[in-house]
């Protein structure tokens, strides 16, 4: 039997790998770990998303926190090691960009092949700890899924061993809202009750829901000010399901919300998605929830300078708004330009709905083999040690 260490540690992990989780749990051949790093850890970042997605519950949980980026991520590497270094998997996945990708190290320094669920990604803003984090796991992952041949090159671009790559040929994102809403949507329109939207203060159709949660928009004054802006440009009701941490820095700043700003707590998967099928537009800067809203064809603006996630702008289903140069993205222009999106439609430039089985099965069958996540170590890609290379007289 072998054995994987599955490392989550915020609310979209849930999402991204939740039916990855469970093909990998409903088999008794291997044994999954899963350990959560506690990055997320109330209720409404966590628990509720275990429960909506039906989620199997973490095997560890670390518990790690922190005041800030390096206190957490320093936290996780001090508290995953010795978890690892007990365990011994055959391998360490982690997921995405966040703080807890960098307990990445602690498996590296176990000499642990890692798996990076979700790689090659890169939006190119330095300013955004994400691409950071990126860089860091894929250099030193043995195994990386990523969902698109462009993604591909673009590691390679980067200097990544190309046999390392696999290229699960589309999003999960596009299974998961089949499965947790597609399949469900009557279930769904049962929910959708004038009273429901009515007791959170907007109206069903006639609203725009909102996140906002990035560092390079929420920490760096200014380009929250020109979201606040945008926002306050319209007279539809902003629905503000607002992260902990953003509300915050809105308490630090003394900044006034627009009047026609509801700000609420985090909410759960399901209510998320009722809110967002039920909207006029999304407004956000969530990787996550532009996915969502290009495949669920609901209009939405993306909150970013740049993104990893340009199919969105390939079919038109995302109008773009960059906080950092609000000159050259006036916020009335922006607004009518995702107006224009309504009733409009789309091509899925997602994927085909196969994803999360591509990704099971592949990490099921190097699970068979005894060297199954070690075939492309990064030590088989030394160009520039080989001999026979530089006899050949190609150095």
């Amino acid at each position: 039997m072998a054995k994987l260490a599955f490392i989550l540690g915020i609310r979209p992990d849930i999402i991204r790998a939740s039916l990855v989780l469970k093909r990998l749990f409903v088999q008794n051949k291997h044994e999954i770990v899963f350990i959560w790093s506690g990055q997320h850890y109330s209720d409404n970042l966590k628990e509720v998303f275990f429960r909506d997605l039906d989620v199997p519950r973490p095997t560890i949980e670390l518990g790690a926190t922190g005041e800030n980026d390096a206190e957490v991520a320093s936290d996780i590497l001090r508290k995953l090691y010795p978890v690892l270094e007990q365990l011994k998997p055959d391998a360490a996945l982690f997921l995405g960009d966040t703080n807890t990708v960098v307990g990445c190290i602690a498996a590296a320094q176990l000499n642990i092949p890692i798996v990076h669920f979700e790689g090659c990604w890169h939006s190119y803003d330095w300013r955004m700890p994400e691409d950071k984090y990126r860089t860091l796991i894929d250099i030193l992952s043995d195994v990386i899924y990523t969902y698109f041949p462009e993604y591909k090159y673009q590691g390679i671009v980067g200097g990544l061993n190309p046999k390392a790559i696999v290229v699960t040929e589309g999003n999960p994102i596009v299974e998961i809202i089949d499965t947790y809403y597609t399949k469900k949507k009557d279930e769904f329109e049962k929910m959708a009750t004038p009273e429901f939207f009515s007791s959170q203060g907007i109206q069903k159709g006639e609203y725009y829901l909102m996140t906002c949660h990035r560092r390079e928009n929420v920490h760096i004054r200014r380009s929250f000010e020109n979201i606040l802006k945008l926002i306050g440009s319209t007279p539809r009701k902003i629905y503000f399901p607002a992260s902990y941490r953003t509300q915050k820095v809105i308490k630090e700043y003394g900044v006034t919300l627009p009047p026609n700003v509801i700000m609420v707590d985090p909410v759960g998967y399901t209510e998320m998605v009722l809110l967002m099928t039920n909207s006029r537009g999304v407004i956000t800067d969530s990787g996550t929830v532009v996915e969502e809203t290009c495949y669920l064809q609901i209009p939405c603006i993306q909150m970013r300078k740049a993104t990893e996630r340009p199919q969105v702008y390939d079919v038109g289903s995302n109008v773009k708004f960059d906080p950092d140069k609000i000159e050259d993205y006036p916020p009335e222009v922006v607004l009518r330009k995702l107006e224009s999106l309504v009733g409009k439609t789309w091509p899925n430039p997602m994927g085909d709905g196969k994803t999360s089985d591509r990704i099971a099965d592949d990490l099921l069958a190097r699970l068979d083999r005894p060297d199954g996540f070690r075939t492309h170590r990064r030590e088989d890609y030394h160009l520039w040690t080989d001999r026979s290379y530089r006899e050949d007289g190609l150095s």
